[in-house]
């Protein structure tokens, strides 16, 4: 038997906010079963970068996280704004969260958060030779402290379960084993 896509036969609006939206869908399973109530959350596509400055450090962030509740170490990145590239929106990301400017930007990874119940999608980026070009801009809910780490220490944190956010460490092998750094 090979898998087939679901058919969705309807959908409903349960709620409609600027972060978030969650709907109700009824599927035809297409194995004869339909299912009335599967609820999808609708995101934002977002972006994420293994960014190294021009001394090969890595540019980490730190902010608190209230979902989880959590103080993370997490790399930067954030919401793709409207109609904006994903390559334009990294680069946006890093100027405002963290003040570098990059010219070389590659995209290494495309991952979906949670594909059974989201719609989402993050791009995460490889960037080298980072220079600190500008002061952060940071939103109004956005309280966040740069930081800069040697490949050998993030290395270390990977190793340690010191990378909370699950994108975040996905896309820290990503860029660790595109620089040759994983064995």
């Amino acid at each position: 038997m090979s898998i087939l896509k679901w058919k969705t036969l309807s959908s409903k609006y349960l709620v409609r906010e600027k972060w978030a939206t969650l709907r109700v869908d009824v599927c035809d399973l297409q194995n004869g079963l339909i299912k009335d109530d599967y609820y999808v959350l609708e995101y934002p596509n977002w972006v994420n970068a293994v960014a190294l400055t021009a001394e090969n450090k890595v540019i980490m962030v730190s902010q608190y996280r209230h979902g989880g509740d959590i103080i993370s170490l997490e790399i930067p990145g954030g919401v793709i704004d409207g109609n904006e590239l994903p390559a334009d929106a990294i680069k946006r990301e890093l100027l405002e969260e963290t003040g570098y400017s990059f010219d070389n930007v590659e995209l290494i990874c495309t991952s979906y958060p949670n594909p059974a119940t989201s719609t989402n999608v993050t791009y995460t980026y490889l960037l080298k030779g980072g220079i600190k070009t500008h002061e952060q801009h940071l939103d109004e809910h956005e309280i966040l402290e740069v930081e800069e780490y040697s490949i050998e220490e993030v290395k270390t944190f990977l190793k340690n379960n010191l990378i909370a956010q699950a994108l975040h460490s996905n896309a820290l092998f990503y860029g660790l084993m595109k620089l040759g750094e994983l064995k």
